[in-house]
C-alpha cells in the first residue's frame, strides 16, 4: 500500500509539471517582450525537465539524490504583492508577478506533500523538488524588482 501511495504522489506532481508547462506555454502565447518571452520559455523547460525527473524517479532509475540542494533567497514578493490578471500586452513586470505566484503555488505543492511523509528519501525527493520551486520563484522576483523597480542613474 505504502508502495502505491508514494507512486499516486509521483503522478499528482507528474501532472503538476505538465500544468505547469502548459500555463508558461500558454503566456508565451500572449506575451510579446523578447525578454519576458525568454524568461518564460526557460521556466517552460525547467518544468519538462522536472517531469522527465519524476517519470525516472518512478520508475526506479534515478534517486532523489540528483536534485541539487542550493541556497535560495526569497524575495517574499509574491506573498505581498496580489497577481495580476494575465491579458494580452500586459507588462512585463506583470509577467514575472504571474510566474512568481505560480512558482510558489508549485513550492508549497511540494512542501505539503512533503510534509506528509516520514523522513527518508521520498520526503528529500520532494523537499528538493520544491526548493527548485523556490529558485525558480527567486528568479522572476528578481526579474520582477529589476523591471518594477529600475535602477537609476543616481544610484
Amino acid at each position: 500500500m505504502k508502495h502505491k501511495n508514494i507512486e499516486y504522489l509521483i503522478n499528482q506532481a507528474i501532472k503538476r509539471e505538465e500544468e505547469a508547462y502548459s500555463f508558461y506555454s500558454g503566456l508565451l502565447k500572449i506575451v510579446t517582450d523578447p525578454i519576458a518571452r525568454d524568461a518564460l520559455q526557460f521556466l517552460a523547460d525547467e518544468e519538462m525537465k522536472h517531469r522527465e525527473f519524476l517519470i525516472q524517479y518512478r520508475e526506479g532509475k534515478t534517486g532523489g539524490k540528483s536534485l541539487r540542494m542550493s541556497d535560495v533567497v526569497d524575495y517574499n514578493i509574491a506573498q505581498y504583492i496580489d497577481a495580476p490578471h494575465i491579458e494580452k500586452n500586459m507588462e512585463t513586470r506583470d509577467v514575472y508577478l504571474v510566474a512568481a505566484h505560480r512558482e510558489l503555488n508549485s513550492y508549497n505543492f511540494y512542501k505539503s506533500l512533503a510534509d506528509t511523509q516520514p523522513v527518508g528519501e521520498v520526503k528529500e525527493m520532494l523537499l528538493k523538488m520544491a526548493n527548485e520551486e523556490m529558485r525558480h520563484k527567486e528568479k522572476v522576483e528578481y526579474l520582477y524588482a529589476n523591471t518594477a523597480f529600475p535602477q537609476t542613474q543616481g544610484g
